[in-house]
């Protein structure tokens, strides 16, 4: 072989296995960078935002707000940054502008309990306040708290006649607490809720059911029963089914939701149950079987049944009519 091709070829296989080496070098040097950014923890301010959409009148519970990473650039003096705000001090409060989901929460859109204009940042349209007398027994032992949907029952005696009975009927259902006497929150000491006793709750209501509640309270004693949100959902897919809640054709999607979260909030009166002392003991009442009187539904009242006859008596039943024949000595 001529030895200036030797030369050459000798030349060129040095060069190869140099710019391999080189590349090799090049490949290992970048990918060690992207492992130690993948690694580092970002660094910069938490702010408080809203976990999800906040209406006008939204009272604010733990699962509402949470601190999340925020460009410091964009840290206003407004915002509630962690370390220097206390989030337990803002449950309870309320929404005086909507906030949207992922948004940060300003100190101005927040009304504090106690001050000016709080409980009419909390009422919606055409809602009013109305605050009711309570025991730990009538309301849910203390475990009541702003926020929470609850029925009202009114309890009282019922007289036909010459008898009387006891009876309890669910005269409004589905709600809001507003407020439990002049705290908006609950406390929690050592990571346990401490429960308040309650004397006063106040409620929100619409202009008509406020003046039933008012008579209510005058009938006999009332009692709250707390609701568990999945009765509100099905009641609200039953009201869809029958046609009461209609979206209209074409409806955004924030239309809609507006729509369905109106109507799972609204107090809901008429078609009430009931249950009186027959159909709790026997020994409560003799009419066990008889028609309840009309409750604290103005109007006429029941007629009284026949008297109770005196001395030994026999049962005599035809069919499911039962009646008490006197027996003569």
């Amino acid at each position: 072989m001529d030895k200036k091709k030797l030369i050459l070829l000798v030349v060129a296989l040095v060069v190869a296995v140099g710019t391999a080496l080189m590349a090799r070098s090049m490949f290992a040097g970048n990918a060690a960078p992207q492992v130690e950014a993948a690694t580092t923890e970002p660094q910069g301010p938490r702010v408080l935002v809203a976990t999800r959409k906040l209406p006008v009148g939204t009272i604010i519970t733990a699962d509402a707000l949470q601190f999340k990473l925020w460009p410091k650039e964009m840290v206003q003096d407004a915002y509630f940054v962690e370390g220097q705000a206390d989030m337990n001090k803002l449950l309870g409060t309320v929404a005086r502008f909507p906030v949207t989901a992922g948004q940060p929460v300003t100190q101005g859109a927040l009304v504090m309990p106690g001050d000016r204009g709080f409980l009419a940042a909390a009422l919606g349209p055409g809602m009013r306040a109305v605050t009711i007398p309570v025991s730990a027994k009538t309301a849910v032992a203390g475990f009541v708290f702003p926020g929470d949907r609850v029925d009202l029952m009114l309890t009282q005696k019922v007289k036909e006649g010459e008898q009387s009975f006891s009876a309890t009927e669910t005269v409004l259902r589905n709600l809001r607490v507003i407020a439990t006497d002049t705290r908006t929150d609950s406390q929690v000491v050592d990571g346990k809720t401490v429960v308040a006793k309650t004397s006063m709750v106040t409620i929100e209501a619409t202009p008509r059911i406020a003046e039933k509640i008012s008579v209510a309270q005058t009938l006999g004693s009332l009692s709250l029963s707390l609701r568990p949100l999945a009765d509100t959902r099905a009641e609200l897919d039953r009201a869809i089914a029958r046609g009461e809640v209609v979206v209209p054709d074409g409806a955004s999607p924030e239309e809609e939701e507006e729509i369905l979260r109106l109507a799972m909030n609204k107090p809901q009166e008429g078609k009430s149950t009931y249950q009186t002392g027959g159909d709790v003991s026997r020994f409560a009442s003799r009419i066990n079987s008889a028609p309840a009187p009309r409750i604290g539904g103005g109007g006429a009242a029941a007629p009284a049944g026949p008297a109770k006859p005196t001395g030994p008596v026999v049962r005599i039943t035809r069919g499911t009519n039962t009646a008490m024949v006197p027996v003569k000595n």
